[in-house]
């Protein structure tokens, strides 16, 4: 009888396929993408919004925390306020990206190898040196010695942070893109320095974006301290006009108003004063202002919003 062949042993068991994610799964993955940035858009609309109105208010002495604003008060207040600063970064940041590409294919040629080396220790030292010089402003600002008012001394720190850190961000760049010739990627000593130095450009796009968050808050903050100095000099022509008749004779420092007594025909509300204009109100409290352009001192009216006084409002 012919003996029996020996079977070969069996193989490793082939893995079987990964199931497919359910629909609700990949729903979720692909809103957690669009959810997630929009989140963050909305966070920092939401803080320069506030921050432009507690400057704007601020420089009439009206507290924010009585307004009581909604949300969506605040969010439709901060476009207008970081339309020119954003369109401003977004076009530097074209700028810088195109210099970087065209650096990159310049000085990325072998025949290159000794420019390039230099080019990026210049940066880098050049780039720490200014990150160094403007990083005091953002714990050190009242000892610094004083810039000009106005603009320069605003953003002039921050600017030079974010200059710095460009640079320096620049300089790492043409480090891991360029510089790769001759070195063995196996080597452990070679993967532990690529490593750091793509740390190294993780924290320089960290300083970057703080540098310019610090700047923009900076920058909304002036803007609204600059419109409420403008809509006080134009004599508030936005506002609505307000007609205040009281029970009680209204002293106030205010100029341009009107007074008129109507007497006893009045009715209760006999004292009538024209020519203010309403720059907010609140459930307990009207802030009422002049309507006289040019003024240099902000006078603010403060009434109660009770039955004393009644306010007829037109636009």
């Amino acid at each position: 009888m012919p003996e029996p062949q020996e079977q070969p042993p069996p193989g490793p068991r082939a893995a079987e396929p990964a199931a497919p994610p359910s629909p609700s799964r990949a729903f979720l993955e692909k809103l957690a993408y669009v959810a997630a940035p929009g989140a963050i858009v909305l966070g920092l609309l939401y803080y320069f919004g506030t921050t432009y109105t507690q400057a704007y208010y601020a420089t009439y002495g009206v507290p924010t925390a009585d307004l009581q604003l909604s949300v969506e008060a605040y969010l439709v207040r901060s476009p207008s306020a970081i339309f020119f600063p954003l369109w401003l970064l977004l076009f530097c940041g074209l700028a810088v990206l195109l210099v970087l590409g065209c650096a990159g294919r310049l000085l990325g040629r072998p025949e290159q190898r000794a420019r390039r080396e230099a080019v990026t220790g210049w940066l880098l030292a050049a780039g720490l040196l200014l990150v160094l010089a403007g990083f005091p402003v953002f714990f050190w600002e009242d000892r610094l010695p004083r810039l000009p008012e106005g603009w320069l001394r605003q953003f002039v720190p921050c600017l030079t942070v974010a200059l710095g850190a460009t640079m320096a961000f620049a300089a790492v760049q043409l480090r891991l893109g360029s510089g790769v010739e001759g070195r063995d990627r196996a080597d452990p000593g070679h993967r532990t320095a690529d490593r750091l130095w793509l740390a190294a450009g993780a924290l320089l796009l960290g300083v970057l974006t703080m540098s310019l968050f610090f700047g923009m808050a900076r920058y909304v903050a002036a803007a609204g301290r600059v419109e409420a100095m403008k809509d006080a000099a134009g004599g508030y022509v936005s506002s609505p006009r307000a007609v205040v008749y009281s029970r009680v004779p209204v002293n106030h420092h205010a100029p341009g108003i009107l007074f008129d007594d109507l007497g006893s025909a009045g009715g209760p509300y006999r004292y009538q004063y024209r020519g203010f204009r309403v720059l907010a109100k609140t459930p307990a409290r009207l802030y009422l202002v002049s309507h006289v352009t040019g003024q240099k001192s902000r006078t603010l009216v403060v009434l109660p919003d009770d039955n004393t006084v009644r306010i007829e409002i037109s636009p």
